[in-house]
Order: structure tokens, then sequence, then C-alpha cells
């Protein structure tokens, strides 16, 4: 299958305020910035036969808009929408309206921080949350969507 191929595309959402990444409170946050996020990720899917879209955006109608489109340019999605991950109904109806599998990420570990942090709406849309582990968890999110992907398109053709 050519890099082209919906079946082996991925596509990477970062949410509000990630575009301050590598100055944004490095201390939470990290000091990678989201362009080398990106290319690793890239890369990382590269390695595992897929080819990535990444995309941010500090507006939630950009984001939903995105995962619209989704639809027909991608397999699955790796997203982490930032603020909008305790807020949104809106995104998190996006993500089941779509039904590609989408994994959500967090750099840092939501669970340890404000209280408020401690409720995903968007999660309970997503087949799987990774978060804790830094710029690692936008990496695990996208080695185990080509994984579940390629299984499944495994278990289509048999």
């Amino acid at each position: 299958m050519d890099s082209h191929d919906p079946r082996r595309s991925i596509l990477v959402l970062h949410g509000p305020n990630l575009n301050l990444l590598g100055t944004r409170e490095p201390a939470i946050y990290g000091t990678q910035t989201l362009a080398a996020i990106d290319q690793e990720l890239t890369q990382t899917a590269a390695t595992h036969g897929f080819a990535l879209h990444c995309a941010q955006s500090n507006h939630e109608g950009v984001l939903i808009d995105w995962l619209h489109q989704a639809v027909a340019r991608h397999a699955g999605v790796v997203i982490n929408p930032g603020g909008l991950t305790h807020t949104s109904v809106a995104l998190r109806d996006a993500i089941s309206a779509i039904a590609l599998p989408t994994i959500e990420v967090h750099l840092s570990n939501t669970s340890a921080r404000e209280e408020f942090r401690h409720r995903s709406i968007t999660g309970a849309a997503c087949v799987g949350r990774i978060e804790g582990f830094g710029a690692d968890s936008y990496r695990l999110a996208v080695i185990q969507l080509a994984r579940m992907l390629t299984l499944a398109a495994q278990r289509q053709s048999a």
C-alpha cells in the first residue's frame, strides 16, 4: 500500500496551548517542542508502516472539523485535547461520531494534578488513554494504534 492509502494513515491532533511546548511550564510539559515531537512521531509511524499527519489548533471547532475529515483520510487518530479534555462535550461527540479508533494522550499524569483535571470527558469516546510519560505518551499511542490497525486489517483479509 502506498503512503497515501487512508488505511495506512494516522492523524495526530494537538489541542489548545500545545503549540507552546518547549517553553510552556517545562517542569510539567518538558522542553521538547511540538515540531520535534511531530518529527519523532512521523519516524515512529513510518517504522510501523504508517503515514502520519500532525495538526495543532487552539480552536475547538477546528479540531472537530479535522476529526470529521479524518474519516476519509485516516484509519485512526491520536489526540491530545489539552484543556478541552475536561470540558468539551462537542469534541467527545465528534470522536464518537467518526467511529475511528482514537487514543487520547497527555504529556502529564492528569490524575496527579488539579482535581478538575482528573475527569476526561473526551476519553470516554476513545479506545484508550496514555498519559504521564511526557512526549513518549504520543509515541506509545502511535505504536499501539499502528498495532491495532494492522491487526484489524489482518483479520479483515483472513
